[in-house]
């Protein structure tokens, strides 16, 4: 276990130096084992040289649960406002934003860093993305849905207008619903970000196929971006 100021994590270290970074964010009440062992299973090349950065949310009172104290990136209010938490969603962004930093200052440029993540962890990656000031290779949201849309138009960077974004959910999903993930891919469309949508018979999990399909993704995405640098 590492940590910065803010942030521990949990880390995969490629067998050769980091060429790339996957900063992968947990769910609600979980923790960063909660996602650590999906990269054995996504059946990337050993020649993509990825390092996987698996961070802890910090521990707050979570108002839908009775107030417990439990790892999360923003507090939960009730299910229809599940992403009004502004200043919660916000410091999460700022410190994830400092995990890409801290990439970069690893030798990693941002066009090899994908912010992925369950649930509300997928929601954070999505957030912090399109808003982040440099250009991302591209990001996961698995389960999860976008958070403060009344000011996505007006904050998103120009630098990640076309970010390639993968995101997936369950049809059978009665945590996250279905309609708030699908909801958020048109809406995504509706502004021109390039959504590549998968869907599973599945409740709030993650499942094999869905992690060969990002798989895939990321074997796609990454063998573009080095194409692109030659």
């Amino acid at each position: 276990m590492t940590s910065t100021a803010h942030l521990e994590t949990l880390e995969i270290e490629p067998k050769a130096p980091a060429t790339a970074t996957i900063i992968w964010m947990h769910g609600l009440g979980a923790d960063a084992q909660d996602c650590y062992s999906f990269p054995p299973q996504l059946g990337l090349s050993p020649e993509v040289h990825i390092r996987y950065v698996f961070p802890n949310a910090p521990k707050i009172p979570v108002t839908i649960n009775m107030g417990l104290i439990m790892r999360a990136w923003y507090d939960v209010t009730g299910v229809e406002a599940r992403g009004e938490d502004e200043k919660g969603i916000r410091k999460s962004a700022a410190r994830i934003n400092q995990l890409v930093t801290r990439e970069v200052g690893r030798g990693v440029s941002t066009d090899r860093i994908v912010l992925a993540g369950f649930s509300q962890g997928g929601a954070m990656a999505l957030f912090s993305a399109l808003r982040y000031p440099e250009a991302l290779a591209g990001v996961l949201c698995l389960s999860g849905y976008l958070l403060l849309q009344e000011t996505l138009e007006a904050e998103v960077n120009t630098c990640n207008a076309k970010l390639p974004i993968f995101q997936a959910h369950g049809t059978h999903d009665d945590i996250v619903p279905y309609t708030l993930g699908r909801g958020s891919h048109d809406r995504l469309q509706e502004i021109g970000y390039p959504v590549n949508w998968h869907e599973y018979p599945m409740a709030h999990q993650v499942c094999m196929e869905e992690l060969r399909d990002i798989g895939d993704w990321l074997t796609s995405l990454f063998t573009r971006k080095q194409m692109n640098n030659v």
